[in-house]
Parts: C-alpha cells; structure tokens; sequence
C-alpha cells in the first residue's frame, strides 16, 4: 500500500504503541479484560480523529493510511486493532457521506473535538436488525440488546438501528446514534470467547431508550436491500479486513524467525513457501480491497459491494490458512502460550464472522451476478 509523509507519521505512532501494546496483549487475552490502557494511549495520540479530514480538525489521514494503520497495529496487539477498525469504518463512511455532500461533518467535528468513541452495532443488526421501537411524543422509544460491540467499555455513542412497524408504511429499520451514557442504556460483561477477547466487545442493552425524531439519520424497508448497505460494505470491509492481514503478518514474521534454524530441513522450506503463498494471496485481495475504495471516490454500487466481499472472503480464508501454516511449521512449540502463536491462530478465527460469512457471500456474489436483488 501506498504510503505518504503523512502515513509516515501515522504508522511511526501505531508502531511506537503498538511495541508497547504487544506487551500486554497476552496478559488481556489471558484474563478477557480490555484494552483499556491502548484505548487510553490511542486518545492521547489522537488515533481516534487521524480519519477526520484536516480541515475539519482531524490528522487527515487518508483511507489507506487507515488501513496501514490498522495492519501495524494489528501486529502487536490485534484486540485493540480490531476495536479501532470498528470505530474507524463508522468515521470512514461519515467522511465518505461528507465528501459525497451528504450529513457527516457535524459527527466528524465532534470525533475531532473530542477523539470521540464510536461503536458499531451494524453486523449483528444486518438488513433485519433486532430490538423494537415504538412510538413516542416526539420520537422513539428504544429495546434491545445489541451483541458484539466492540469498544463498548470506552465508547462515547453508540451508532445502531432498530424495527419499526409502523402503522401505514409496514416493517422498517430506524437508524440512529445513542449515547452511552443515555439513561437506559447498560453495557452488558459478558465478553467472554475464544478469540479477540480484549476488544470489549459486550452486549449494550438498551431498555425505553429515547430517541428523538431528528436523531433518525435514516428510514429503510426492513428485510430489504438499501443502498446505504453499499456505502458501509464498500468503506468498512477492507478496514476490518487490514486487521486480519495484521495478525498473518505477525503469524509469518515468527514462522520465519523459526525456519531461519531449520534451513537445511526440506519440509520447513515448503512449509514457508505455502505459508509465503497464502500471505501473499491475503495482501494482495486486501490491496484490491482498497482500490475498490478508491479513498472514497468509489460509487457505492451493488457491484462493488460485490466484488468488495468477494475479496473479503478470500482474503479471509488466505489470512486463516497462512496463521494455521504458521503453527504447522513452528510445530509443537507453537501449542506454548507464551510463543504467541496459538493467540494469533484463536483471534484470525474471527475474520470468518464479518460481512458476510463465506456461504452468505457466495449467494449474494450469485445473486447479484443474475441481477438478482443481493438478499
């Protein structure tokens, strides 16, 4: 990837922090705790604003600049990389909504003024969404509980949706943002899973929260394709997508480390000359990624959520296989926690769970090559 004076500066951050992350990676893994301290370390440094465009008082960092930022990160700790790239993909697609003149500037400002903490419920709301609204003076009454909310124990608003039935116009979706601190709202402790296990990504129960009807940013048909779904896959994917990518380029760097001893032994070289393969296939999937994006200029079409996912998947599988190959070719000292290893293998696990899981993206890349609508 393309990499400025500007990304220079970015990436010199998330490597400093990253070397100081690395060394508490294991012991959040180890007891599920999150990474509150990172967290704390990214504000200072301003990670949280570096997409906000300059002139709106952010670092500017372009979208690939992200995306590198993400992958360095990713390397030394993947919890908090995976986080970040949560609260980036929602700054990342209000950027795009402002440089395509639509509302985003005022969310922007605010993550400028304040390194404001976003936190995503879109995957596991997806086009039905979960919870119930019902009708208030003057907006909306919000229940649900919203699942893997990464970034839940520091975040500042919550961006999420809810059903609608609405008398006239039948099954819809509202869009909204919620503070965290808003009465109703209860992070839930109950992270507690095989992998990524410091991104805090708990459970936000919402219960009567109010919502007033100028918070609804937008009202789409429940069960149906929108196209704002296009804009979130096309601007999302390839920043969460960077964060797997990390942890394979992290897995190989040890793999090698242990090859360099058995070089003589014929098995070790074809092992890390598949896993060399694998890595490469993830990269470059990754890279077509953010062509696709084209920092931002991309049209937000069906086809491009498209061929964005298709590249998801792929880049997936080649992440999971090259951390696996990894494992095969350090051998049984891979299984020792304190190799790092096996943390790597359990986190990749994750990459298979974003938008969409491989099966759902194969019947939607098939209905969208008939012309079908994607769902």
């Amino acid at each position: 990837m393309t990499t400025t004076t500007e990304s220079n500066r970015f990436i010199d951050v998330v490597r400093k922090l990253g070397a100081d992350f690395a060394e508490r990676a294991a012991a959040h893994d180890a007891d599920g705790s999150f990474v509150a301290e990172n967290y704390a370390a990214l504000k200072q440094h301003k990670v949280f604003s570096a997409g906000v465009p300059a002139d709106l008082g952010g670092g500017g960092a372009t979208y690939t600049q992200l995306g590198d930022m993400l992958r360095e990160l990713a390397h030394g700790c993947a919890s908090t990389a995976l986080a970040l790239s949560m609260h980036s993909h929602l700054m990342a697609a209000a950027v795009w909504r402002h440089r395509h003149g639509q509302p985003g500037e005022a969310l922007l400002r605010k993550i400028a003024e304040s390194e404001l903490v976003l936190v995503s419920t879109g995957a596991g709301d997806w086009i039905e969404s979960v919870g119930r609204a019902e009708r208030a003076e003057g907006g909306y009454k919000i229940t649900a509980v919203k699942r893997f909310c990464s970034g839940a124990p520091a975040g500042d608003l919550l961006i999420t949706t809810a059903p609608y039935d609405d008398p006239e116009k039948g099954g819809e979706v509202l869009h909204f943002p919620v503070s965290l601190r808003a009465p109703g709202v209860r992070v839930q402790d109950d992270w507690d899973t095989l992998g990524m296990r410091g991104t805090g990504s708990h459970s936000i129960e919402l219960e009567n929260v109010f919502v007033p009807d100028q918070a609804i940013s937008l009202r789409r048909p429940r069960g149906q394709w929108h196209p704002s779904w296009n804009v979130v896959v096309t601007v999302a994917m390839p920043l969460i997508t960077a964060t797997y990518v990390g942890i394979a380029e992290r897995a190989a760097q040890i793999a090698r480390e242990s090859a360099t001893k058995r070089a003589a032994d014929p098995i070790a070289l074809q092992l890390l000359g598949e896993l060399e393969n694998c890595l490469a296939t993830a990269q470059m999937a990754l890279r077509e990624m953010f062509e696709i994006t084209n920092d931002y200029e991309v049209e937000p079409t069906v086809q491009h959520a498209s061929r964005m996912l298709i590249r998801k998947t792929i880049s997936a599988n080649a992440a999971i296989a090259t951390v696996t190959k990894a494992v095969e070719l350090v051998g049984g000292g891979a299984f020792f926690r304190r190799q790092g290893l096996e943390r790597l293998l359990r986190d990749v696990q994750g990459a298979q769970f974003h938008p969409l899981p491989e099966k759902k993206q194969l019947d939607f890349t098939g209905r969208v090559a008939l012309g079908l609508s994607p769902v």
